[in-house]
């Protein structure tokens, strides 16, 4: 049988005896090789293990492994405040860190005020996100409102050679009106605007900063030139009727979160409130801030 094989072997392959041989010996030896591991493997995960020692030395970690900090007592209030009174005992309760507290106190210790809420976004520092999360607390106008008769009383200070500053509402201004602004040009105005049209419309200046490709110069500028009216009113999402892909249209709207709702009117049924939507997990209090004036029940 060995012989049979041993020829059948040299003629296939038109080697010599000795390498028969060789790869007769070799064959067997890497066949075992490669089987050898996986079943031991399976003999050992059958074996009982004592875990003693190990339990020991876990034991011995967790002892020395800090408690975990209770999430509701690491929260930080939030409160009214106003920045340019507020103590460094009330900015540590609100969150913001030590260093920039301090900043914030030289500022004002330098006779610098903050006159609207987005001033706060001038100290070097200040995380948008962090800013986001506050900007509801701040006791500070959005703009400064120039309606006819402010323009009146404020003509009357300025010298004869100082022109009256003209502004415009963001929701109304056309491509012509945007590019007046330096650093802004047909691209970015067209951005601009179909960013308002995705959105519904702007409730607040600052979302200008979410507006891809304008940098914080001329952002500053156009919350100087620019306003939302007190009175508008954005286009609304009606949350009981919207589908899925309408949902998703909303720049503030992930596809995991227009799935997350239409689920949610699917198991419970209609929303009864719009304060409802904070029933979805990924609907925190800061993005339910941001989202709830775009959100309606009714059309």
């Amino acid at each position: 049988m060995i012989n049979r094989l041993r020829s059948l072997t040299r003629a296939f392959f038109g080697i010599s005896t000795s390498e028969v041989n060789g790869l007769l010996v070799l064959l067997p030896l890497l066949l075992i090789s490669v089987f050898v591991i996986p079943v031991y493997h399976q003999w050992q995960s059958k074996q009982p293990h004592d875990f003693t020692s190990h339990q020991q030395k876990l034991d011995s970690l967790l002892a020395h492994w800090p408690a975990p900090k209770d999430t509701v007592t690491e929260m930080h209030a939030r409160f009214q405040f106003n920045p340019n009174t507020a103590s460094l005992a009330d900015f540590d309760s609100l969150g913001f860190p030590e260093f920039l507290a301090q900043r914030i106190q030289n500022y004002r210790t330098k006779n610098g005020t903050f006159k609207i809420k987005s001033d706060l976004l001038r100290i070097y520092g200040m995380d948008s996100t962090f800013y986001s999360s506050l900007e509801p607390f701040i006791q500070l106008p959005e703009q400064i409102a120039f309606n006819a008769n402010n323009q009146k009383i404020q003509s009357t200070v300025l010298s004869k050679n100082e022109p009256l500053r003209e502004r415009f509402d963001i929701n109304t201004a056309d491509s012509i009106q945007l590019t007046k602004i330096y650093g802004i040009g047909a691209k970015l105005s067209a951005r601009i605007i179909n960013y308002r049209n995705k959105l519904g419309g702007f409730v607040s200046i600052n979302q200008l900063r979410e507006v891809h490709g304008l940098d914080s110069v001329v952002i500053m500028r156009m919350q100087e030139k620019y306003f939302v009216n007190a009175s508008y009113q954005p286009r609304k999402i009606i949350l009981n009727q919207a589908t899925e892909k309408e949902l998703r249209n909303h720049p503030y709207i992930t596809y995991t979160l227009a799935k997350a709702i239409t689920t949610y009117r699917f198991q419970h049924g209609n929303f009864t409130t719009v304060d409802d939507v904070k029933k979805i997990a990924l609907v925190d209090e800061a993005f339910y801030n941001k989202i709830v004036p775009y959100l309606s029940l009714n059309p």
